[in-house]
């Protein structure tokens, strides 16, 4: 069975940080493109960051550069999302993400919760 799991998720002030792990399983990890999406009330998911087979980062929008850092483990088939200097509008369902860009296949997690509030 496929699994993507998030774990990490709280209630933290403004200015402080978190992280977010996602434990996979069922695939072959390392031949998947992985990602953190979040989804705010009333709002799209949107793309936070993303990490291919090999490594390579990609930024996500102007609202989390340079404030979050993505990172993979294909030994322990896991992903995580260090997030930093978090704002109350950072407040999101986050969601870990996988996609196998030869096949198309897409997998998501079921979410976890981060409420950034005082």
């Amino acid at each position: 069975q496929v699994q993507l799991v998030e774990s990490g998720g709280g209630l933290v002030q403004p200015g402080g940080s978190l992280r977010l792990s996602c434990a996979a399983s069922g695939f072959t990890f390392s031949r998947y493109t992985m990602g953190w999406y979040r989804q705010a009330p009333g709002k799209g998911r949107e793309l936070v960051a993303i990490i291919d087979a090999a490594g390579g980062m990609t930024n996500g929008p102007d609202s989390v550069k340079g404030r979050f850092t993505i990172s993979r483990d294909n030994v322990k088939n896991t992903v995580s999302l260090e997030m930093n200097s978090l704002k109350p509008e950072d407040t999101a369902v986050y969601y870990c993400n996988a996609v196998n860009v030869g096949t198309h296949t897409v997998y998501w997690g079921q979410g976890t919760q981060v409420t950034v509030s005082s």
